[in-house]
């Protein structure tokens, strides 16, 4: 590499002492939505199962997600993922999601980037112009689809996990907003999905610090006052992730928007995968879309995810439904971090 004066800068020649703790990682974006996938030096991550593996991550290495989501290394919105061993061998590969405040239990734009990802680095075998990738999640097992250019991943869709609605129309009293009506859906985690036009929000990405403050307000009150909130079958999947905002005010390339506020006030830069796949059980629901109709959600930064129904399943109490999601990644960058043991900042911090 070369500098502005014309020298060569030997960057590779860079040697880091043996103490520090090196991490390799692919950085890449699902519409906009970063993704930082570790692909090594991290340690083994041990138990029976991703479920399992998220909850020894979480309790024996929370420091290294901290170094590698928080400043100075990541940021407050950042998003990463690890790969592990799938729960079986009918999976190509295990991933865990990695956030701000900790391990979410499944995302869309994450499955989309692997999907290109596992293509194009030869993780899973390339089959025509689309490829199978079965990816096992927290949530359970994610069937991704990877159309291909020659050996360029150009577009990948998945079918989410088993989605259902808990409640819709239900009633939260939230200070400073009143009384807001909400639907309580599960698309491999669980939404409070709001109407934005009815609060007057505006999901412009100029009103970005409202919408934080907003949906921080109405996932606080819901938490506090529901206990509806629960997975049929996994406890560990019984929280709820994130308030979604809807408007029917989008552009022309899309039949509505989606602004996902979730984690520590995180918000997705894409329509929200998973978010997206709780939408499509709710329009089910109400009878606004068919199987096999789409639907166009545009996202805070204008890009967007195509969103439909498979089918209908039982699952448990609920009426449920396999959604499928669709969207395309791009890779920005290859990095080794390096964490210096003497460096203070070694695990992170954030401002917001």
């Amino acid at each position: 590499m070369k500098n502005c004066y014309g020298k060569t800068i030997e960057s590779n020649k860079l040697q880091a002492p043996e103490n520090w703790h090196k991490i390799q990682c692919i950085d890449m974006h699902t519409g906009g939505e970063p993704l930082r996938v570790v692909t090594g030096g991290f340690p083994e991550i041990l138990g029976n199962g991703v479920l399992e593996k998220r909850i020894y991550v979480k309790d024996n290495h929370d420091d290294l997600r901290r170094a590698l989501m928080w400043e100075p290394r990541g940021h407050a919105d950042m998003y990463g993922c690890l790969i592990t061993e799938p729960n079986d061998e009918h999976a190509h590969f295990g991933v865990i999601f990695i956030h701000n405040e900790g391990y979410s239990t499944m995302c869309g734009h994450a499955i989309i980037a692997l999907g290109k990802l596992a293509v194009e680095m030869g993780w899973v075998e390339q089959t025509g112009e689309e490829t199978e990738i079965i990816i096992d999640a927290p949530c359970g097992r994610i069937f991704a689809y990877s159309k291909t250019n020659g050996r360029t991943v150009v577009r990948t869709r998945f079918h989410c996990v088993t989605s259902f609605v808990v409640s819709l129309d239900e009633i939260v009293e939230v200070k400073g907003l009143g009384k807001v009506k909400y639907d309580l859906a599960f698309g491999g985690a669980f939404y409070a999905y709001v109407d934005a036009d009815l609060l007057g929000l505006n999901l412009d990405a100029k009103n970005y610090a409202g919408i934080i403050k907003a949906g921080r307000k109405i996932k606080e009150a819901v938490i506090a006052g529901s206990d509806k909130v629960k997975h049929p079958f996994e406890a560990d999947l019984s929280y709820l992730y994130g308030t979604i905002f809807i408007s029917h005010r989008s552009s022309a390339k899309a039949d509505s928007k989606n602004v996902c506020v979730f984690a520590d006030g995180e918000v997705d830069r894409s329509p929200t995968g998973s978010g997206v796949s709780g939408r499509m059980a709710v329009h089910h629901a109400r009878k606004e879309i068919k199987i096999g109709e789409k639907m166009k959600i545009e996202s805070i930064v204008g890009s967007v995810f195509t969103g439909s129904v498979v089918k209908e399943v039982d699952f448990g109490p609920f009426k449920a439904v396999i959604p499928e999601v669709e969207g395309n990644a791009f890779i920005t960058g290859q990095h080794t971090f390096f964490i210096d043991p003497e460096d203070p900042f070694r695990k992170g911090f954030f401002l917001r």
